[in-house]
């Protein structure tokens, strides 16, 4: 992997590439984790409306520090900001809302994404792991898009883009574009398709990396 010579994208960059693509008028959860960044990017001359599963629909950026207010969390425990108009509700209204189809888009970190746009990403079957799926299966059932934003390796060094998974599944079928530090890559029938690459990374070095075929777009 050496020979490759490039500079992957930061989390914040990979957030700023998910914020461009969020069309205007979309609904969008934020997922736990990474996907937290994203709410920091959105383009101001958008109306993007973030849900949060702990009953938030109007979420802003996050907070400066004379700003925090611990009773304004997000499903991550992390404070958040609400926009005007913003609203609070339950849990079985937030859930609600996933289940029936009300979600354009959700993002959502991952441990996994198979070539047919399987999820993995509650559980490793590590015995030292809590395994905590919150409200993932209901996002990855309930959205009509799902966002992966995800490092492309892991700490040994695997891809995390595999041709079947191998952790408990999270939901079928479910993703329609992952964005990795090493670039964009839709799920299409076809299979993992680069719809854009960080300077510097070819194809096939790509390819090479993930151990796995990903086709030019």
């Amino acid at each position: 992997m050496s020979d490759i010579a490039f500079t992957p994208w930061t989390r914040a960059e990979m957030a700023q590439r998910i914020a461009a693509d969020i069309p205007d008028g979309a609904i969008v959860n934020i997922g736990i984790g990474m996907p937290e960044l994203v709410a920091d990017f959105l383009p101001q001359d958008k109306e993007i409306l973030l849900h949060s599963e702990n009953g938030i629909l109007g979420m802003g950026p996050k907070p400066s520090p004379n700003e925090v207010d611990y009773d304004l969390i997000n499903a991550g425990k992390q404070p958040v900001t609400l926009l005007e108009g913003g609203a609070f509700f339950d849990h079985s209204l937030s859930f609600a809302m996933m289940r029936g189809g009300h979600l354009d888009i959700a993002i959502l970190g991952a441990f996994q994404v198979a070539v047919n746009g399987d999820l993995a990403n509650w559980a490793t079957n590590d015995p030292n792991a809590i395994p905590a799926v919150g409200g993932a299966m209901d996002l990855a059932v309930g959205a009509r898009n799902v966002f992966v934003m995800m490092e492309l390796l892991t700490k040994k060094g695997e891809s995390k883009l595999v041709a079947h998974c191998t952790y408990p599944l999270t939901g079928l079928g479910c993703v329609s574009r992952v964005y990795t530090d090493h670039g964009v890559i839709d799920i299409t029938p076809e299979g993992f398709v680069a719809r854009q690459l960080p300077p510097g990374l070819s194809l096939e070095a790509l390819n090479a990396r993930a151990g796995i075929e990903i086709r030019a777009s």
